[in-house]
């Protein structure tokens, strides 16, 4: 079951990584690092409540978006829970929970391409400081 899940895990992230959503003639797509991460390392999750440690700043405006592509890796002994604050804190509306990352299991997709814009931030917390790690990068849409 571990297998099939990683086989489709990879085959969404073909699929998308190489076709983005929003993309027609005329437009232009650019691959970037996440904001909040410095030459493209990964990001710490230090927070552990709400405001959450700083992912990503979203491109300003209504014309441009970020295709956003998030991974976390747990560094722990345990499983650790994330919480995503994607573009705002209030509950449902902006969270992305993700209960029980698995301990040692390689990077583990949380945020698979979705869209953003208008200066939003994503932000994160964990159940457990400093031990989960995020990765990721942006595809930035001009229209």
């Amino acid at each position: 079951m571990k297998l099939f899940k990683r086989l489709l895990v990879s085959a969404l992230i073909v699929l998308f990584v190489f076709s983005p959503a929003f993309a027609t003639v005329g437009d232009t797509v650019a691959k970037t690092k996440l904001s909040g991460s410095t030459s493209g390392m990964g990001i710490k999750v230090v927070a552990t409540a709400t405001a959450g440690t700083l992912i990503h700043t979203a491109a300003a405006g209504s014309t441009n978006y970020d295709e956003v592509w998030i991974w976390v890796v747990n560094t722990h002994t345990g499983a650790v829970d994330l919480t995503i604050e994607y573009g705002g804190v209030t509950d449902p509306d902006s969270l992305i929970n993700k209960d029980s990352i698995p301990v040692e299991d390689g990077l583990y997709l949380v945020v698979p391409g979705l869209i953003l814009q208008g200066g939003l931030i994503i932000r994160a917390f964990a159940s457990q400081a400093n031990v989960l790690v995020i990765y990721g990068y942006v595809n930035q849409m001009t229209e």
